[in-house]
This record gives C-alpha cells, structure tokens and sequence, in this order.
C-alpha cells in the first residue's frame, strides 16, 4: 500500500502559468521525492500598465511518502 502526501505550493512566472506550474514542481523536487502528479487548485496575474507582468499559479503537489 503507498501513502501518499499533498503539498500546497505558490510559484509565480513572467512567461506563463505553465512556466510557472514547471517552477513549482522543480523547486518542489529538490527536497521532495517521488512526486505523483500536480494540480492547478488557482491561476491569477498581475497586470501593469494595462499589460500582463506575472502569471501566478496555487499548485497542490502530491507524493509518495517512503
């Protein structure tokens, strides 16, 4: 039986909310292991100047847990 374990994490990217999902995960993996899959809970952006400057994404990372 796997045990499994979610995580509530914010990145932020001034490409995309894609970009921004990658990030998340990336930095996620540098202390945990075995992640399972990630789910976009929320997107938002900043806007200046009437243009998109910052794609915000609310992600929840799940994982194994040893």
């Amino acid at each position: 039986m796997a045990v499994l374990k979610v995580i509530e994490i914010l990145s932020n990217s001034d490409k995309s909310w894609e970009d921004a999902t990658r990030k998340a995960v990336k930095h996620a993996s540098k202390s945990v292991k075995n992640i399972r899959s990630v789910y976009v809970k929320e997107q938002s952006a900043s806007v200046s100047n009437n243009e998109v400057t910052d794609f915000r994404v609310n992600v929840k990372i799940t994982f194994e847990v040893d």
